[in-house]
């Protein structure tokens, strides 16, 4: 709770892709894409990108709250939308 990530992102200097579940409530998309999104611009890190996925949660699967009493629920290992995302991602950045 008392931990300030910027220091740290202020450190990184190659391509980031940052995935957010829409339904994470261990690290709400709300409170941390910005801030993500604002410290990658501001050192100029290129080909980043951050992403926020409709409907997954902390484990990029489909829920229904995000709670994390839902995970032992839900079959799916990790959402089609979050593998194409960082696939698509990665050939982004090779290219």
């Amino acid at each position: 709770l008392f931990y300030d990530p910027i220091p740290t992102l202020n450190l990184v200097r190659c391509p980031v892709l940052a995935i957010y579940g829409e339904k994470d409530l261990q690290v709400p998309p709300a409170q941390n894409a910005k801030v993500m999104e604002d410290a990658l611009k501001t050192q100029g890190v290129t080909k980043s990108k951050v992403v926020v996925l409709p409907g997954l949660n902390h484990l990029m699967q489909k829920a229904e709250t995000g709670a994390i009493s839902e995970y032992a629920k839900i079959e799916e290992t990790m959402n089609p939308s979050a593998l194409q995302a960082i696939s698509e991602w990665l050939l982004e950045v090779t290219r």
